[in-house]
């Protein structure tokens, strides 16, 4: 088993979790250059936030899309957007990924913007 199948298990656990819970999912994703954050509705069919560092307006912000300070604007932004839905409580998934890093800022950017979870 490589990197990838043994995060992807543990992102398969959580995953089915949360679909217990029917709630909304804060999916977060990693790669080298980027990180991305989307809000899943509960029966996880519908995509209801989104927000990368890919994005123009974002982009401006952070000279670079892989280092914790643009994760944490990631963050405030996911749960700007979501507040604007109407969304204040979601679960956390981050996708196998160690809480650590940019993953552990942009969770903690979101809660500070006023997600729960």
């Amino acid at each position: 088993m490589d990197k990838k199948e043994a995060r992807l298990r543990r992102a398969r656990k959580t995953r089915a979790k949360i679909a217990e819970l029917k709630v909304a999912r804060l999916a977060v994703h990693r790669s080298n250059c980027h990180i991305y954050a989307q809000i899943f509705s509960g029966c996880g069919t519908q995509v209801l936030a989104a927000a990368s560092t890919n994005e123009a307006e974002l982009r401006n912000q952070v000279a670079a899309g892989g280092t914790v300070e643009a994760a944490k604007v990631i963050g405030k932004a996911i749960a700007e957007r979501a507040k604007a839905k109407g969304i204040e409580e979601v679960a956390f998934d981050r996708s196998g990924f160690r809480y650590h890093g940019r993953v552990k800022a942009l969770a903690e950017a979101a809660r500070e913007g006023g997600l729960k979870f």
